[in-house]
């Protein structure tokens, strides 16, 4: 059939509130213009994140209530466990409570202040851990990632002359680690390629480098391995990720991507001496190793979900549903990142609004316009998340201007999306209207979260 359906049917409802653009306008103004701050309530359609949101399975409902609530050594453990090391194939292993506080440990127990971390692309809380510590989180994604309208099969690749660059200046001793985000979230959910993984392994174990694997999305990537990577066609997912985190010395993920789950996420590794850093952190900061921050009801949850993040027909329907959308949206003229990412539809903001200051923040104007017509939450992946302040305290933009609407996994239907189109589409049509905004309150760090806005 051409009909792609859901693999699964609807058990259980949650009532959606549907709000006026009066309320609209009065929540937005009361949240200072930053979406991060409304109410969930007041969202009739949440494409904030798909982190953490998506809803559960049957088998993951029933494996909750064997949750073995132990403090040390539960049977809850040895079941997360004993999925995680069959997918990664990683000898040591550690729940966190996710994916940044991983990301935390990882970074408080390896970095010094000017260590440099090349990465395709850090994510926010992957930078900022890096920057906490006084190290450099250095992007270095393919050419191929700055041409949004480029049908590149694997853009979410690093730069392998770029990393070669990169060792040859700084050193490989001012280089304790480099990253590889799966699938490249930053640059528009794009996948990385399983050659292009080989390679920057091998030029890494030139150097003795050790290579960890962002996972958030292993799954996804893996399937966009088998659909588009010579060779892979008849593989099983499960067996493309062994092959991933084989190429790897370590991994940190958030569970509540890929692992279908609402809260975890896990650091692993496989060198003894990292491991044993890692379990004295993670014990003052997370728990002990068995259960590192989650009930035992979450660690039995992920363990069955890492399992059906890697089911070929779940893979096909969530592709199928950013497809969808994707060509709905280009038939309109709608400026986005191609070819479809694998949990998101990146809505191209410098395309849409070609004449407007980067540093207005055209991304924010996109992502409050959506919430302003239909009660759409987005997020902005532009110059206030990833704009920076140079060495004279200057202002410098992010070199992609992105919207993302990041789908929650198994949680909307056809009619959601079908509304979504009639949405960005009056956003595109009247985007002549749409004003820059500028920043009257931010913290340091991680300013998107919590800064407030008004419109210029």
């Amino acid at each position: 059939m051409r009909t792609i359906i859901e693999p699964f049917r609807i058990k259980m409802t949650e009532p959606l509130k549907i709000t006026s653009a009066k309320d609209r306008a009065a929540a937005l103004e009361a949240a200072h213009h930053n979406v991060f701050l409304l109410d969930a309530e007041d969202c009739c359609i949440d494409l904030l994140t798909d982190s953490g949101t998506g809803a559960m399975s049957t088998e993951q409902w029933a494996a909750m209530m064997l949750g073995d609530e132990s403090y040390a050594g539960s049977r809850s453990w040895k079941r997360f466990e004993a999925s995680v090391a069959e997918i990664t194939g990683m000898k040591h292993i550690f729940p966190t409570h996710q994916g940044r506080a991983a990301e935390g440990i990882l970074a408080a127990c390896v970095l010094k202040p000017g260590d440099i971390i090349p990465n395709n692309s850090h994510f926010d809380t992957t930078r900022a851990n890096i920057e906490y510590c006084g190290a450099i989180a250095l992007n270095l994604p393919c050419a191929e990632a700055f041409d949004t309208q480029a049908e590149a099969p694997f853009k979410g690749n690093m730069d392998i002359a770029g990393l070669r660059a990169c060792i040859a200046e700084h050193g490989a001793g001012k280089i304790p680690f480099a990253m590889m985000t799966v699938t490249n979230n930053t640059g528009g959910g794009q996948p990385v390629s399983m050659a292009n993984l080989r390679d920057v392994r091998a030029v890494l174990s030139e150097h003795k480098i050790p290579l960890i694997i962002d996972a958030c999305r292993f799954a996804e990537n893996a399937y966009f391995v088998r659909e588009r990577e010579p060779g892979y066609r008849d593989r099983e997912l499960l067996d493309i990720a062994q092959e991933m985190f084989s190429l790897a010395d370590g991994a940190t993920m958030s569970c509540k991507k890929d692992g279908l789950a609402n809260i975890g996420g896990f650091l692993v590794c496989r060198d003894d001496e990292w491991a044993e850093r890692f379990r004295s952190l993670l014990i003052l900061r997370e728990g002990f190793p068995t259960y590192g921050g989650l009930a035992g009801r979450d660690l039995e949850a992920i363990a069955v979900g890492l399992k059906e993040a890697l089911g070929y027909d779940y893979q096909v329907y969530r592709h199928a549903t950013v497809e969808y959308m994707m060509t709905r949206l280009t038939a309109m003229g709608v400026p986005m990142v191609r070819p479809a990412g694998g949990h998101a539809i990146f809505l191209d903001v410098r395309q849409m609004l070609p004449d407007m200051d980067p540093l207005t923040y055209p991304g924010i104007g996109v992502v409050n316009a959506l919430y302003l017509a239909g009660g759409v939450r987005a997020v902005e992946l532009g110059s206030v998340m990833f704009g920076h302040f140079d060495s004279d305290g200057v202002e410098q933009p992010s070199p992609l201007e992105l919207v993302r609407l990041a789908f929650p996994r198994r949680v909307y239907t056809q009619s959601h999306f079908d509304y979504l189109i009639e949405v960005i589409e009056q956003v595109w049509r009247e985007r002549n209207r749409i004003p820059g905004h500028r920043i009257t309150q931010q913290p340091k760090m991680l300013r998107h979260f919590t800064c407030h806005f008004e419109p210029i």
